[in-house]
């Protein structure tokens, strides 16, 4: 999968804006998630590498690298890490660091990229579920306040995404390709997501009482998928990862 089409300008703007070596950038956001809009933003997420005198000396580098601009009318923002911050994230249960390393839409790469992605399938916990629980709960709350459509499908997102990685160890982000799992009108609430990134939940959709009982068959299902899965509870290549980043900071 290729990354969606870029303002010209924008990876020339990065370049020259980012003061280190990039491991890997790769887009995240609705794009990854399968719903973006006309006017969705642009979020480039990576990893890069400090130079070795910004880490042993006095004066350190910045651990993680944050840019906001917008181009040509796109609002497109970028976070980068240092290696050894993002490794140190890959180790808790954290699902965001999952999905940017494993996104398929490359924007940059490099050997060190494929080194981490091989050791994504021994960093998967069933403790990860939590992740996603606890996000679902959060954008749910955000729709009740606002009855906006954005963060229900984010709701929906994350359940599935979760049940997905419980149930495979696989990770996949992206809303289409997990709908089969979900409620049958997911597609057409991605469809009216497509078309206005703050959109209102539509007229047309089903009502709120039904969703929430989607939701929480949902909520239940990645539980129990949690509950019964043969994953570990604790990653089980720590040391490789740590040889990772001590193998990239001395070549």
């Amino acid at each position: 999968m290729t990354p969606p089409d870029l303002p010209d300008g924008l990876l020339d703007r990065l370049a020259a804006d980012h003061p280190y070596p990039r491991a890997f950038v790769t887009v995240s956001g609705a794009h990854l998630y399968g719903f973006p809009s006309v006017d969705s933003d642009v979020d480039l997420r990576g990893v890069h590498l400090l130079p070795l005198e910004e880490i042993v000396g006095l004066e350190t580098g910045e651990e993680t690298f944050t840019r906001m601009w917008d181009h040509a009318g796109v609002e497109a923002d970028i976070v980068t890490h240092d290696l050894a911050k993002f490794c140190v994230l890959l180790l808790r249960r954290n699902g965001y660091v999952l999905e940017q390393v494993m996104s398929p839409l490359v924007v940059a790469t490099s050997p060190l990229h494929e080194e981490m992605k091989a050791l994504v399938p021994g960093l998967i916990t069933s403790n990860h579920a939590h992740h996603y629980l606890g996000f679902a709960r959060t954008q749910w709350k955000q729709f009740a306040q606002t009855s906006e459509l954005k963060p229900l499908l984010y709701t929906f997102r994350v359940l599935l995404t979760g049940i997905h990685l419980m149930r495979t160890g696989e990770v996949e982000a992206d809303l289409t390709s997990l709908a089969g799992d979900g409620p049958s009108y997911l597609a057409e609430l991605i469809e009216a997501k497509r078309r206005a990134e703050h959109g209102a939940l539509p007229a047309d959709a089903p009502g709120t009482s039904r969703i929430e009982a989607d939701v929480a068959a949902l909520t239940a299902r990645l539980e129990a998928e949690r509950d019964r899965s043969d994953l570990p509870e604790v990653p089980s290549n720590r040391r490789a990862v740590n040889d990772l980043v001590v193998t990239a900071r001395l070549r």
